[in-house]
């Protein structure tokens, strides 16, 4: 017997298995009625591959709405920092705001800080 003749008549479908499988299932579901399970499988797929760059470029236009970078009216150490909050310099600790997309100080503009140091006592001798 030979035993060449059985490779000759061999065909590989590993390959389109799992294809074949999923066009008998489709094919099935439609015949029974359930179209309807197909195309929200078919729904949830495109939302879930359009959903990433929505939030994508949603997150980003966000993000450069809310954001402001500008330098510390104090010290002009520049950072950024949200329009919707107060918030503190991180290099000189001055309680900041912002307005007008700038940071401006959160203390009335006339007023003066001082610091205090103290100053030793000395006895004067005549």
């Amino acid at each position: 017997m030979n035993q060449n003749t059985t490779k000759l008549f061999h065909v590989n479908l590993s390959g389109l298995k799992p294809w074949l499988i999923l066009i008998a299932i489709i094919w099935l579901l439609g015949t029974i009625g359930l179209g309807w399970l197909v195309k929200s499988f078919l729904v949830l797929t495109i939302v879930l591959l359009i959903a990433p760059v929505i939030i994508f470029f949603g997150v980003s236009w966000w993000w450069q709405n809310n954001l402001v970078a500008d330098k510390c009216p104090v010290c002009s150490y520049e950072f950024t920092g949200f329009k919707t909050n107060s918030f503190q310099c991180p290099n000189c600790g001055e309680p900041l705001q912002i307005e007008k997309n700038h940071f401006q100080r959160l203390t009335p503009p006339d007023t003066i800080d001082i610091q205090a140091i103290e100053v030793p006592v000395e006895t004067l001798e005549e």
